[in-house]
């Protein structure tokens, strides 16, 4: 009789190319300029971000192209405590559902400049853009997000 086999570890790889779309390719080409570009449904007036190119909701094409603000709040975060391979932030650090303000959806980010036991749910924030010579189409060109400013004329934003 043989012996039985409970698991067998294997190396796994998984190339992919992702294709962006018309709706996401707007959307990737704005962080490029440090513009963050949304869709509205014409039906329901949700504005999606990132857009999709249809409304989840009422299954229509979402042509309406609007900029939306790289200030929000928190919705809701996760503190990251356990270190994995490949990790590039050392634990503990914040990842994020950001409502943008004008959106209607979130966006998922990293929170910093902050230590990740002070992050509360509603906190505004700002985004933290790469340097100009290093903007590109990419989610990245956005490093995090982080408390927004104190206003410097004294009135709240």
């Amino acid at each position: 009789m043989s012996e039985r086999v409970y698991g067998v570890k294997t190396p796994i790889r998984i190339d992919y190319t992702y294709v962006a779309g018309r709706a996401r390719t707007e959307f990737l080409r704005g962080l490029e300029r440090k513009r963050i570009i949304g869709q509205r449904c014409p039906e329901c007036r949700c504005v999606y971000v990132p857009p999709t190119g249809g409304c989840p909701t009422c299954g229509v094409p979402t042509d309406e192209r609007v900029e939306v603000s790289d200030h929000g709040a928190v919705e809701k975060f996760c503190v990251v405590n356990l270190p994995f391979y490949g990790q590039q932030i050392t634990p503990p650090y914040v990842c994020a559902s950001v409502q943008l303000d004008g959106a209607d959806t979130t966006l998922f980010h990293l929170i910093q400049e902050i230590p990740a036991d002070q992050v509360t749910i509603g906190m505004r924030v700002e985004a933290v853009w790469r340097p100009h010579e290093e903007m590109e189409p990419s989610a990245e060109t956005i490093r995090y997000f982080r408390p927004e400013s104190a206003p410097t004329n004294g009135a709240k934003s």
